[in-house]
Parts: C-alpha cells; structure tokens; sequence
C-alpha cells in the first residue's frame, strides 16, 4: 500500500493534467499578455468633425499640422498599453499609405509635400517604444467606384497584402462587421448592398492573414482569433468564458462577420468549439474620432473598465483619437498617464506573496502549492485527476488590507473553473465575501470595501475535470 501511494504521487509529479476543451493557440496567448492595445482612427473624416465618412471628402483635407506618432505612442505606452492597432483604411476607404491598389490615398494628400507614408511613421514609432504593431483595413468602401461588384474583392486583398508586407510582424488584423450601404462610390452617390455572408469570400481573405502573418490574431464580430464582447462599452459579462461558437441567426449555420450571435458575445458560451475570447472595445472620448467638444474618460472610469475586461479574462481596446494636429490632446494624455500610473502602483505589490499555503489537495512534484505565489503564469498547481474541488488556505505574516483579489487558471489546458467562493477570516470566524463563477486568463475580484485579514480562503467548489491556477494575488487599489 505504501509504495502503491508512492509510485502514484510520483506518477502525477511527472505526469501534467490532460486538456479540457478548447484550448488558446500560441498567438492567442500571446495576445491575451498583451491585455491593453490601442485602435487609433486618423482619416479625412477627423477633419470634416464626422463619425463616419461618406467617401466624398477631398485628399487635401488630410492636412495634421504636426503630426507627432511618438507623442501618441508614447501617451500610449505611459497609459499601460502594450500594442496599437492602426486604422490604416476606414470606411471612407482613404489609405494611410501610398497604395497602388486606389488612388483615394495619403500620396493625394498635402501630408508630407505628398511623399508621406502613416502607417510606416506610426510602426516605427510603435516598434521604438516596444509596442506590438496590428491593422486594421475596412472591407466596406465608400469611395471606391468597384465596390458592390466582383472587381473589388481582388482589390481589397491587395491592401490587405500590402499591409502584410511591408509593416514587419502584426499582432492583430482586426475587422468589423460594417458592410454596404449609401457612399461615394466614385460619383455614383447611391446605396449599395452587398451579402456579406458571400462578398468578402472570408476563408480565402482569411487564408491570406494566416500565410503572410501567421501570428496575426484575426478580431471580428465572430472571431476567428479574437470575438467581438457584443458592444462598445469596454466590458464582459460577470461570468465571462473564452469560448464560442459562433452562431448565424437560424442557430443553425455558422456566422460571418456582420451576423454573429450577439447575445451571447458578453459571456461567451462554456464549452463552446473554440477558443475565442473578447475584445472589449471603447473610445477613450465619446466618439471613435476626434471632436472638439468632447472630453476623454477619467482614470478611475478607466480602471473600472480594467477590472471589467481584462479582469473577466478579456482584452481591453481603447479609441484614440488624434486632433487635426496629428496629436492627441493633453486631456487625453494626462488621463491615459494617470489611468497607467493607478494600474502600475494598484499591482505592483501583491500582498499575497509571503503567506503560507495551505491546500486540500494537490498533484506535486512541480504542480504545487508554490507556484501559486511565484508570479510566474507558465507555472501551476494542480489536483489529482479525481479532484474537481478543492481549498486554498493562505496564511500571511501579518494583517494586510486589501480590495482587489487576481486569480489566474493555466489557460494552456483550457478554462476548467466553473465555481468558487472566497473567504476571509474576521472576528474569529470565516466570512464569505465573495461568490464567482469563471475565472480563465484573468479575474480580478473588486470587492465592495476594503478588508483587513491574515487569512485568505478559496474555495473551487465546481469544476469538470482536475482543477489548475496559476497565480493568487491581493492587491489595494492606489490612486
């Protein structure tokens, strides 16, 4: 019996958990490090003080009086974010780079006496300041005379191809679901329709992202890499998994971009065929372009929306907004600044890092309880096989007080947690302050009011399969 207990213990030492689910493939996981990025709009439409442009809009307009793409990144990096995606073509289809595909480009404009290249001017600025670089290229074309017929689709890929090539490695090729409706269209100014289950032919445009740049995440409404959250207030759900399958409205086919199941875009779908977590985008003003009148988001509407995204295991995306300087305006910057500082100091120090572990069950060897403190993700513990429940017991040195609680599963074998609870120990007594279903790539537990204790309780109370967790930690929040 002794050595039966021992040759098992050894066997789960040397023996890692088997996958559940769908499961993040590497450029995923690579973006889900990333956590805060940045979509930059800067179009003819900045200048006419639109939304949205018509396509009609004279090249001349795009005129930035001293465009700076260093101050925007660097306002950027200082707000935490760690990658930028730039609109290099938005609906009004005018190209931020000499294109040979359209005229309607930034070579027709007075930007650079004409020689100028934005998109090149904002990846080196990104590169230098050790941000990852993506792009993004509406499909729909308000400008373009071809659009609607079955001429455009070869030129659409042509931009996407150029952007490949020559703009070194993406992080994302992000689209959106806008297609057809009333433009330009080289003169004709009328609307048109288009199926978007069928334009676009997606699995061959697709094709193209996968073989130029392999470690690009495709975002749209439907995935493929990254899904869209369902809305464009920069949160998930409460309960938040990364996995979908994404749905056309029968319920019965898969979706394109422009029909995916919304409804369920917040929370995921457990269990759902692919691993596909949310970006939750949001413009750091009103609008997605700049307007005089409006005035970016306070730090601390910021952070909320930190806790509320990547804090539910997805990705935050925050709209910048260039002024017609080519800037963006100190308002904006000195929100990004303290927004970076609040998270920067809020996490620096985990309060948790010195307690003693206490836990019900664990797998060993090196899946146990140490690496729940030694801030390292590509480590964790684990149960047995037959352990779907389980209980972390933290003991600190002393009494620490805290708001924030991080809790971080090994998402490289899937999203297993279903359920828990989290204690404290007060009074002489243990007291449950909170109760939480998923967790994934990131939770973090903002809780009501600060508390004060030595003992830390977590309960995993429902998990399919052997449970995993990466990391623990207790944060305060510092201003």
């Amino acid at each position: 019996m002794i050595l039966f207990l021992f040759l098992s213990a050894a066997t789960y030492a040397q023996n890692p958990p088997k996958p559940y689910g769908a499961l993040p493939s590497k450029r995923q996981l690579s973006w889900h490090d990333t956590e805060v990025y940045g979509l930059i709009h800067f179009t003819p439409t900045t200048f006419e003080n639109k939304e949205w442009g018509f396509g009609d809009a004279d090249p001349k307009t795009f005129n930035p009086t001293d465009f700076n793409a260093d101050q925007i990144i660097q306002a950027a990096k200082a707000g935490g974010l760690k990658g930028i995606i730039l609109v290099a073509k938005h609906h009004d289809g005018f190209a931020l780079w000499p294109t040979k595909t359209t005229r309607y480009n930034i070579s027709q404009s007075p930007f650079r006496g004409g020689k100028g290249n934005l998109v090149k001017e904002v990846e080196q600025a990104v590169r230098k300041n050790g941000l990852k670089f993506g792009v993004y290229c509406s499909p729909w074309d308000r400008n373009n005379a071809l659009y609607g017929t079955d001429k455009y689709l070869a030129i659409y890929q042509a931009q996407l191809k150029e952007l490949y090539s020559n703009f070194g490695a993406l992080f994302m090729s992000w689209h959106d679901g806008a297609n057809g409706g009333d433009g330009y269209y080289g003169g004709a100014r009328e609307k048109r329709s288009i199926d978007n289950t069928t334009y676009y032919d997606w699995n061959n445009t697709w094709a193209i992202t996968r073989k130029m740049q392999p470690m690009a995440n495709i975002f749209s409404d439907i995935g493929l890499d990254i899904r869209w959250v369902g809305n464009e207030d920069g949160h998930a759900a409460e309960t938040s998994w990364a996995t979908f399958t994404p749905m056309a409205p029968d319920g019965k086919s898969v979706a394109v971009p422009g029909q995916a199941n919304y409804p369920q875009s917040p929370e995921g779908i457990r269990n759902g065929k692919f691993w596909m977590p949310a970006e939750c985008d949001v413009p750091l003003r009103k609008g997605w372009f700049f307007h005089a009148n409006e005035k970016p988001k306070s730090p601390e509407t910021l952070f909320d929306l930190y806790l509320k995204s990547v804090g539910r295991g997805a990705g935050l995306d925050l709209g910048l907004a260039p002024d017609t300087r080519g800037q963006l305006h100190a308002d904006d910057v000195a929100s990004l600044k303290t927004f970076g500082d609040m998270v920067k100091h809020t996490f620096a120090n985990n309060l948790a890092k010195n307690a003693k572990l206490k836990l019900s069950n664990s797998r060993g060897g090196k899946y146990n309880a140490a690496a729940l403190l030694d801030n390292n993700k590509a480590t964790y513990w684990a149960t047995t096989d037959q352990v779907h429940e389980a209980t972390i017991e933290l003991n600190l040195p002393a009494s620490k007080t805290f708001d924030i609680i991080s809790l971080q599963e090994y998402i490289q074998l899937g999203q297993r947690i279903e359920a828990y609870t989290v204690e404290i120990f007060e009074n002489g007594a243990w007291k449950k302050v909170y109760d939480g279903t998923s967790i994934g790539a990131k939770r973090l537990i903002q809780l009501d009011a600060a508390v004060t204790t030595n003992k830390v309780k977590i309960n995993i109370t429902k998990s399919p399969v052997c449970i995993t967790l990466s990391e623990i930690g207790l944060y305060k929040k510092t201003a």
